[in-house]
């Protein structure tokens, strides 16, 4: 936004251009590499084409969670990524419960894997 003389069309379409030049979606920071995940799924599936269970699914969580904590220990007042965070952390202890609840057995074989509890 140089010039004051422009229109404001000119400048809306000025802003829009600029906002797509800095929007990225193919380049997601918070994402596990693809080779990670794969072993994460293959380490905690039921079955050989196993993705949904919820052991995979708070694995998962688990490796991002893990991947995204020392960006907050460097970047204190992220707030807005802090938010998506304890997203994931409450989305992980939503499953967790389900599956203390389904079976314990599995739930406590699960937290002794990923070493959830102290």
């Amino acid at each position: 936004v140089q010039d004051a003389r422009l229109w404001p069309f000119q400048l809306l379409a000025q802003v829009k251009t600029m906002a797509c030049f800095h929007a990225r979606p193919h380049q997601r920071k918070n994402m596990i590499a693809s080779s990670i995940k794969a072993e994460v799924v293959k380490a905690n599936a039921r079955a050989a084409n196993d993705t949904g269970s919820p052991e995979v699914q708070v694995a998962l969580l688990t490796a991002r969670i893990n991947e995204l904590t020392p960006h907050f220990k460097t970047h204190a007042k992220d707030h807005h990524g802090r938010r998506g965070l304890l997203r994931m952390v409450s989305r992980r202890r939503k499953l967790l419960d389900y599956l203390k609840a389904k079976d314990a057995d599995r739930y406590t074989a699960l937290i002794a894997k990923l070493g959830l509890r102290k």
